[in-house]
């Protein structure tokens, strides 16, 4: 075993993966609420509780159902998307006129609502997730081991992110789905359906913390309160990557994710902190965020 900077290095590259594990659910729930936001305006502060309605759909389809992991990754997306076009549909388009603040504070008081139902039914104590059997397991690189789940959910994260950066930046959908966001009575005109497209929208977004919650249940366990801390630093990467910025909110929550490991290794004090006060950094330099566009 060798060091580097005094550092063992099997301790530094375990924390570099811790980090670029985080990192990777904070690019998905980033890309989650920047799909949001750029496309519909709407600062989505239920997005937490979205995120560990995901792993309960998980945790509750093997429970009840019998339904295993591989099955999961698709049904609660679905499930969990399904209740955001509900949201959307009956309370959330009535606010995309007015302020910002009047999302973000129904976001949030649903939020509340959410995580106390789920409290008041399973407690606070977490529920096992197991590993699925063919993730089990791990890998022996030589200068660390690297367990073989983890490793799938930085790749699954990576295709996940790239996929929905592909789709909205290059393709005829995401031109629509742009173009509907600054005009869209101009493109209503072409026959496009823009409030059913913008309930889609929020609907994928909402997926996507679905997913991410799904992956989560087997590393952390499926409790009420997984995302009430997660969402506070997924806005603040949020912010950071700029404002409903595809691209930056992936590059910025698996770059976010790398630092908080590094910062672990070499001032622990400091770990808990670090992504906020960057975030304030970046804010006084270019207060629309590293990727963000100025008005």
């Amino acid at each position: 075993m060798f060091t580097i900077f005094g550092v063992p290095s099997a301790a530094l590259f375990g924390q570099l993966l811790l980090g670029l594990i985080n990192g990777s659910f904070y690019a998905i729930l980033s890309l989650g609420l920047a799909v949001i936001f750029g496309l519909l305006n709407i600062i989505n502060f239920t997005h937490g509780a979205q995120y560990m309605m995901g792993a309960f759909v998980a945790w509750m389809s093997l429970t009840y159902l019998g339904i295993g992991y591989w099955w999961a990754l698709l049904l609660a997306p679905i499930v969990v998307g399904a209740f955001g076009v509900l949201l959307e549909r009956v309370l959330i388009r009535r606010l995309y006129d007015l302020d910002h603040l009047y999302g973000l504070l129904l976001t949030f008081g649903l939020a509340l609502i959410i995580q106390g139902l789920f409290r008041n039914q399973y407690g606070v104590s977490g529920l096992p997730y197991g590993i699925p059997r063919e993730l089990t397991g791990g890998q022996n690189l030589g200068f660390m081991f690297l367990p073989n789940y983890r490793g799938w959910v930085i790749v699954a994260s990576l295709i996940v992110c790239l996929f929905t950066w592909f789709v909205i930046e290059t393709t005829k959908l995401g031109a629509y789905l742009r173009a509907a966001t600054e005009n869209p009575t101009l493109v209503q005109a072409f026959g496009v359906n823009v409030p059913l497209l913008i309930t889609l929208t929020y609907g994928f977004g909402v997926g996507l913390a679905a997913l991410a919650g799904v992956l989560a249940a087997p590393i952390y366990s499926v409790n009420p309160n997984m995302g009430a801390d997660l969402i506070i630093v997924v806005f603040a990467v949020v912010v950071i990557g700029g404002m409903g910025s595809i691209l930056g909110s992936v590059i910025t929550g698996f770059g976010l994710g790398l630092v908080e490991g590094l910062t672990k290794v070499f001032y622990p004090e400091a770990s808990a902190t670090v992504i906020f006060v960057i975030m304030v950094l970046v804010l006084l330099v270019k207060p629309a965020g590293l990727f963000g566009r100025t008005a």
